[in-house]
């Protein structure tokens, strides 16, 4: 905030001294003013005709044009009463006309008028690029940080030995398995880059890599999927988000004691949002990995910088049982 006033300190000397100098250029070549304290304040009017126009700029951007063009006639308005005000009342032209002044000073105005919608404009424009620009680097590092959580030793490690332990007592588990895991490792290289996916593909990998833990953990599973159909191309999802917390939900119900696991995924599609919740078996861990909950807190970056305040997330925990609800604004 206090270099922002200190720019507009800057940049309103600039205006009144490039205006005086101007006016110092005029008066050697020959032109006289006849009173220089009001050739001053014409710099100063001019000066607040330049923010008025930036005021205007901002109410463009926002507001639709009906209401743009009643802001503005109000605008010219108030600047041409004072402007008479001014010439009448404070520098002692008691004759001076209302029409005239408008006339004779107006159009000079106008253009300080148009710079600062121009100012704004401009601005604007080159905030959104910059917005854009730290938007695509942000999310080019949450892919990185996801990709690498996805493709992580661990998860390897730990899906390689399991497969390991299936193929000598069970091998007839292993092809659907490997097929199940290299679908998800595609998706996981490839979707993964995208800042936005058709949320019936996400729904394909989340079934994928359901179907995949089912037959991994077998008969120790209770799962219970209540997923919607989505046909429509146009709604939209942000890649690998969901995933993260169906992982978290296996991680944890496989770490407790109990002989038998519970899982529940919901995801419904009304009045465009997304709502999706996950119930699982939980079990308080007494020594925490220290890898652990990163892919959590890099989903809740990644929702922070795509959808801002357009989605609601809420978790707790209660008798051994977690629960997590987040609410996605549809995007197309």
């Amino acid at each position: 905030m206090k270099n922002k006033w200190w720019f507009h300190i800057a940049f309103s000397l600039t205006v009144i001294s490039a205006l005086l100098l101007g006016m110092c250029l005029l008066y050697l070549a020959g032109f006289r003013f006849h009173q220089l304290p009001s050739a001053f304040a014409d710099c100063i009017f001019f000066l607040l005709c330049i923010y008025a126009g930036r005021w205007l700029g901002s109410q463009y951007l926002k507001s639709k044009l009906a209401v743009f063009i009643g802001y503005w006639l109000v605008v010219i308005t108030l600047l041409a009463v004072l402007k008479w005000l001014l010439v009448k009342i404070v520098f002692n032209h008691p004759y001076a006309g209302f029409p005239e002044v408008v006339r004779d000073t107006m159009p000079f105005f106008l253009v300080g008028l148009v710079a600062g919608i121009l100012l704004k404009l401009i601005r604007a424009s080159m905030q959104k690029e910059l917005n854009d620009a730290y938007l695509q680097s942000q999310q080019k590092t949450m892919e990185f940080d996801l990709l690498q959580s996805q493709l992580s030793p661990h998860f390897l490690f730990n899906t390689l030995n399991n497969l390991y332990g299936i193929s000598i007592e069970q091998h007839e588990r292993i092809p659907p398995l490997l097929l199940k895991l290299s679908q998800l490792l595609r998706y996981s290289v490839y979707g993964g880059k995208k800042q936005m996916v058709p949320l019936a593909e996400e729904l394909d990998y989340i079934k994928t890599y359901i179907e995949f833990e089912q037959i991994r953990i077998s008969d120790r599973l209770i799962m219970k999927t209540n997923i919607t159909q989505v046909i429509d191309p146009v709604i939209q999802i942000a890649p690998m988000v969901l995933i993260v917390f169906i992982e978290n939900a296996f991680k944890h119900a496989k770490n407790t004691t109990a002989q038998k696991i519970h899982i529940a995924v919901d995801l419904q599609v009304t009045d465009g949002f997304i709502n999706f919740s996950v119930v699982n078996s939980y079990q308080p861990e007494e020594k925490k990995d220290e890898h652990s909950g990163i892919g959590l807190t890099n989903t809740i970056k990644r929702l922070n910088l795509l959808y801002g305040n357009n989605y609601e997330l809420q978790q707790d925990s209660v008798n051994d049982v977690y629960r997590l609800q987040l609410k996605l604004k549809i995007m197309k």
